[in-house]
Formats: C-alpha cells, sequence, structure tokens
C-alpha cells in the first residue's frame, strides 16, 4: 500500500517563496548571515565576500574579502586619479591577510600600500532571491560615508567621502555570470545620490538588489541593461553614462579546476541620467565577471 500522494511543489512558487527584499521581518527560514553558513546546500558550494569601494575625487580605492568553499582569497585595488596609476594585488595563498574588513572597519596592509577607513552609518537594502538550486543573499549600501588615510607608491591621502558596501552571501548556481554598477553622485538639483545595479544576479522583475539612494534612502530600480561596460540603460530609454582611464582596470582570469572565473573592474567617472535623475557629477564602478564556482 502506498502512502498519501503529496503535490509537489512547483518551481515557480519554490522560487517566490525564495525571493524577499528588506529589510524587515519574514526572512525567509534559510540559513543567512549572520548565521554560519554550511559548506555545502544540494551539491552547491557555499560562498561569502564583501566588498567595500571609496570613491574620492583625488584617489578611488576597493578591498575585498572571498570565500568560495574552503577556498579563500583577498584583493585590493588603488587608482590615483591625479597620477593616473593603478596598483592592485590578488592574495591567494595562506598567510596573513592582506585586507582585513570587520564591521565598519576597513584595513589594508600590503606592502607599499596602507589604508585605515572607517564606514559611517547609511541606510542598507538587504536580499534574499533563487539562483540555481540554492540562493543568494545580499547586503548593499551605497552613499556610505568613509573616513581614515590611504597610503601608497609614496602619496598619502586623508580620506573623507562616500563609497559602497556590499555582503554576499549564499548558494549561487554553479555557473553565475553578471554586470554590476555602483556608485556615489550628485543630482544637477543638489541632491545626493548613490546606486547599485545589476543584471544577471539577484536582479528578479521585483525584489531584486537593483537600488538608488537619494539623499541616503534607497528604492527599488526597475530592470536595467547593459551596454557591456559603457553605459546602462534604463526602462525610460535614459542612459548612465561611463568614463573610464584604460590604466584604471583591474582584470583577472583565473583556474582552478573546481572554480573559474574572467573578471573585469573599472574604475571611472558618470554622467547622464540615472532612472530620470541627471547628474551633475558621479564616480564609481562597472564590474562584468563570469564564474563557474
Amino acid at each position: 500500500m502506498t502512502g498519501p500522494i503529496v503535490a509537489a511543489t512547483p518551481e515557480t512558487e519554490r522560487r517566490t517563496r525564495l525571493s524577499w527584499r528588506g529589510p524587515g521581518g519574514d526572512r525567509p527560514d534559510l540559513p543567512l548571515p549572520p548565521a554560519a553558513l554550511p559548506l555545502l546546500h544540494r551539491g552547491t558550494m557555499r560562498k561569502r565576500w564583501r566588498y567595500v569601494g571609496y570613491y574620492g575625487d583625488e584617489v578611488m580605492l576597493c578591498a575585498a574579502t572571498v570565500l568560495i568553499g574552503p577556498f579563500r582569497h583577498t584583493f585590493w585595488s588603488l587608482w590615483d586619479r591625479q597620477e593616473g596609476v593603478v596598483l592592485e594585488h590578488t592574495r591567494l595563498r595562506p598567510g596573513r591577510a592582506e585586507v582585513a574588513i570587520e564591521g565598519n572597519y576597513l584595513e589594508i596592509r600590503s606592502g607599499e600600500v596602507r589604508a585605515s577607513l572607517v564606514l559611517g552609518h547609511c541606510q542598507p537594502v538587504e536580499v534574499v532571491c533563487p539562483s540555481g538550486r540554492g540562493w543568494g543573499w545580499t547586503r548593499k549600501r551605497a552613499g556610505v560615508p568613509m573616513a581614515g588615510r590611504i597610503q601608497a607608491g609614496g602619496r598619502s591621502w586623508r580620506v573623507d567621502g562616500l563609497g559602497v558596501d556590499d555582503e554576499s552571501a549564499g548558494y549561487q548556481a554553479r555557473r553565475t555570470s553578471w554586470f554590476w554598477s555602483a556608485g556615489i553622485g550628485t543630482a544637477t538639483d543638489g541632491r545626493s545620490l548613490g546606486w547599485n545595479l545589476v543584471s544577471g544576479i539577484n536582479d528578479p522583475p521585483t525584489g531584486s538588489e537593483r537600488s538608488i539612494w537619494i539623499d541616503g534612502v534607497p528604492a527599488e530600480a526597475e530592470p536595467v541593461v547593459f551596454d557591456g561596460l559603457e553605459s546602462v540603460i534604463f526602462s525610460d530609454g535614459n542612459r548612465l553614462e561611463f568614463e573610464f582611464r584604460d590604466e584604471a582596470e583591474r582584470r583577472r582570469h583565473d583556474n582552478f579546476g573546481l572554480v573559474r572565473s574572467d573578471y573585469v573592474h573599472r574604475f571611472g567617472a558618470f554622467s547622464g541620467s540615472l532612472a530620470g535623475i541627471e547628474l551633475e557629477e558621479g564616480s564609481g564602478v562597472m564590474e562584468r565577471h563570469s564564474a563557474v564556482w
């Protein structure tokens, strides 16, 4: 005698129940930060990273800590906008980490580069989205106040400006590719702006990580289309145009067998329109990433 027949949950319904955008209550009942995440979920490895970017008039800096399954690495990249020089390094080997990001504090200790930044308050957006057999979690902030000191190449900057903070984790699909843009700026009417725009990851039509901060208050942006790393196109036809110099690029291709990655990250300036809001000025990044992880 067979047991009772139980209707299977349609895939579309399961995926809908995984989608959530906060902050707020009713987070999905899943392993999510700040809780620990198991190494594997349905055969998919855990991924976890944190990226902090500072986008100033004289210097831009990004740094990240990354954990893919049992594999850990860190990287940082600095663009001296006045001298037109980029310094960058990726550390894959075990040992003392060159980048530490804990709470509201970022520290880099790598050769001739030293940086210590304190991150201030900015209202976050938190999202859980389905991805293959798993899900992705992210907590984004754009327009984050940052202050501290950066030293590199015999030069020193005391910084006091704005940037972005990206905390992400989960069990994203084995093959994942995306375009991403994040930055800060000022509208022609004087309002402060920040943005986090993406295509390919955490980007359902609604409940996505796509967000625009206006005077520090975030709102979800509609789906966007990336014209390569040249511009971001909104549904109303307006474009966020990106300008960069050749030296302001970080590019890597890594093949570790189980984990493979093609990555392009560019610092630069933005102009045009951000979802109908005209920019007076803007700074930030454009990124393309294809991963097998």
